[in-house]
Formats: C-alpha cells, sequence, structure tokens
C-alpha cells in the first residue's frame, strides 16, 4: 500500500530512523517497548531503503510503499536537524544494515526521543535492510 510521503520524516544518523503517520501497517508493527533506549529487532519485518522508493515489509500482505524522493529528510552528523538528502538516509541505512522504523499517532513537531521511545504507543523497531 502506497503512503503519502507527507506522513513520513526520514531522520538521518548512524542510526537512521523512518517515521509514519496514518500508516496501514500501524496496528501489524509491535508496540515498541524502549525504556532504556535499546531499539528492539522487529521480527518479521525489514526494509528496502531505495532513493526513489522506500519499502517497508512485513509478515503476509503488510507493507509499505513510501515515495521517498518527495519525502522528508532531515538531520545527519554534520546538519543538527537542516534539510538532507534521500541519498545521504539511504546510505545511512546500508552501512547501520537497517533502519528504524517507528509508526506513530502523529509526526512529532519536536525529535524528543525519550518521549518517542517511552510513549506507550509508538510501534515498531528496527528492521534490517534488505540487498
Amino acid at each position: 500500500m502506497l503512503l503519502d510521503p507527507e506522513n513520513t520524516l526520514f531522520i538521518r544518523g548512524a542510526m537512521p530512523v523512518l517515521l509514519l503517520t496514518d500508516a496501514p501497517v500501524h496496528d501489524a508493527l509491535p508496540l515498541l517497548a524502549a525504556p532504556d533506549g535499546a531499539v528492539p529487532l522487529c521480527e518479521g519485518w525489514s526494509i528496502i531503503p531505495r532513493l526513489t522508493l522506500c519499502v517497508v515489509d512485513g509478515p503476509g500482505d503488510h507493507g509499505i510503499v513510501v515515495p521517498a524522493l518527495a519525502a522528508p529528510v532531515v538531520g545527519g552528523a554534520d546538519t543538527g536537524t537542516a534539510p538532507s538528502g534521500m541519498d545521504d538516509w539511504c546510505a545511512d541505512a546500508e552501512q547501520a544494515g537497517g533502519a528504524v522504523v517507528l509508526s506513530l499517532e502523529q509526526l512529532p513537531e519536536a525529535l524528543d526521543w525519550s518521549a518517542l521511545l517511552s510513549s506507550g504507543t509508538a510501534r515498531g523497531g528496527f528492521m534490517p535492510a534488505l540487498a
């Protein structure tokens, strides 16, 4: 199922993150439990990070496709939260071997990792990248 890129936020870093809202896979993803900040593996899920399309693939018929080239990308080691490129996010995901994918009720106005990881409503986890 196609997810509007406006319902996503790609965040660069050593461990890249993809935030989703209004995702049709929200209820299929496991409830996130990361009180100590260690994001668990999202069993049965994977991500295929590409410049034009990003695929989040789950068990059975669960999955989404994001038109990645049109999606917002922020962060990076040198840029804080300044806009960055999808090609850089894909390179981050390749180096990390995957990405953290979190499905939320709504995208946050400001990034507060401790609040996101302990909200009790976020779903997802680390998804390994497929070649």
